[in-house]
């Protein structure tokens, strides 16, 4: 996708369709018109934006979960590695699971010159690069746990405003181009994390810090060069607690599709963090490699996942698109994802882990390229509050990924070992499938 189409010059934002009588300002930085806020139009800078800020964001998310945290874990008490990483992860779910959206409710609502969305990225960065500079000096479980939970925050709530920037710039037609970008710069980040971290696995502290300073750069840098119009005067209805907290229920009777895109996206994303979350000790643990061996492998599986990745998300996003359908490339991801899990159970070595990883990019890149297009269409109101209720499907994305550890951890202790996450994950992801099919106002 290194074209960038040149009707991005000039799109609609959706803000600007909500109103007849609340025209867009004309220029950036003009005051706001005491109207329901809105955003200027995507340009041909914010795509490759999308795609470089989420590449930085996780390749951060990447690097400490598959490489990092788990080899500070092992380094503290290596008997019981898989507990305390369990314990570690768990415990920042409770804390996670609605950074995404109460910090999206407020950022609905922001009013500053920066616009609604800068303010909040620019802050969850800098608290999480601070963090993350001590997290390398810490020895103990419990002050690693805290880290971990407020670094983890931090990031969501950097990561809840960057997401309602595709609703709030791209009309519909072009969202798929923009969710393409964004699995781009996801799966690139996953890949870089990983071989980043790698390089720095006998010295946390240096590759924590790095992550951390890049994370806030980066965020700097994009809402500078993708300034918002400012919300300094935006109209929005008188404030209210009852009203703020009833907004995150969503009835599922009311809103159908709403409730299986959550569900869908809550399976497949847990099939698919079942295992990646515990790649290093799959890597010692089942096939047998040293540490060492271990963390040059994932670099390996890493860079076969990214070369498919990039291939299968830069043309489903843009076919999807041009033929104006979703589900159909996130049923043949499932498909390919459940083979790729098969491999390391028939093929239980190195060979088999490569199979599994290239197969899996290609799915998670066909994914990647519709999943974020498909969640921007069945918004509440039309998105009209875009944050908010994108920051509540990406709690499907959260949960998953929090509890990957803990359902990990069981499965292995009380079901024979790595080979039922394999099972779990392809099952999971079968389901995820299934749960697409309801939907309606989605091809």
């Amino acid at each position: 996708m290194s074209t960038v189409p040149p009707e991005f010059d000039a799109v609609e934002p959706l803000a600007a369709t909500a109103s007849a009588a609340s025209p867009a300002p004309t220029h950036l930085g003009a005051a706001d018109l005491g109207t329901v806020p809105v955003s200027p139009s995507a340009t041909r800078r914010l795509l490759p934006s999308l795609a470089i800020t989420s590449l930085v964001l996780f390749a951060t998310y990447s690097g400490l979960i598959a490489v990092l945290l788990p080899l500070q874990v092992t380094a503290i008490d290596p008997a019981n590695k898989i507990g305390n990483l369990a314990i570690v992860t768990t415990t920042s779910f409770a804390f996670v699971l609605f950074a995404q959206p109460i910090v999206g409710a407020f950022s609905d609502r922001t009013r500053s010159r920066m616009g609604r969305r800068a303010p909040w990225m620019i802050i969850g960065a800098a608290i999480g690069a601070v963090l993350l500079a001590g997290l390398g000096t810490l020895s103990s479980i419990l002050w690693i746990t805290i880290f971990w939970v407020v670094i983890q925050v931090s990031l969501n709530a950097m990561q809840g405003p960057l997401t309602a920037i595709t609703p709030d710039r791209f009309p519909r037609s072009k969202r798929g181009v923009a969710s393409a970008m964004v699995g781009i710069g996801t799966m690139a980040g996953g890949t870089i994390g990983v071989i980043v971290a790698g390089q720095f696995a006998a010295n946390f502290g240096v590759g924590y810090t790095i992550f951390g300073v890049t994370v806030l750069v980066v965020t700097l840098a994009f809402v500078l060069i993708n300034r918002d119009y400012s919300s300094k005067n935006a109209v929005h209805p008188p404030f209210s607690w009852k009203q703020f907290l009833a907004g995150f229920w969503i009835n599922p009777r009311q809103n159908p599709d709403f409730a299986w895109a959550f569900a869908a996206r809550f399976l497949f994303i847990l099939g698919y963090f079942v295992t990646f979350g515990y790649q290093l000790f799959i890597l010692t643990d089942y096939i047998k490699l040293s540490i060492p061996a271990a963390t040059s492998a994932i670099a390996l599986l890493s860079v076969a996942s990214l070369i498919t990745t990039i291939v299968s998300v830069s043309l489903a996003g843009w076919l999807s698109d041009k033929l104006g359908r979703r589900k159909v490339f996130i049923y043949v991801a499932s498909v390919l994802m459940i083979l790729g899990l098969a491999a390391p159970l028939i093929m239980p070595n190195l060979t088999g882990m490569l199979v599994m990883s290239a197969i899996n990019g290609f799915g998670f890149g066909l994914y990647m390229a519709c999943d974020t297009a498909l969640m921007t269409e069945v918004l509440p109101g039309g998105g009209s509050a875009a944050a908010k209720d994108l920051g509540i499907l990406n709690v499907a994305t959260n949960i998953p990924q929090a509890l990957s550890p803990s359902i990990a951890a069981l499965l292995i202790g009380a079901l024979g070992g790595y080979q039922a996450l394999f099972i779990f994950g392809m099952i999971a992801v079968a389901l995820a499938a299934f749960a697409l099919i309801p939907i309606k106002s989605v091809r």
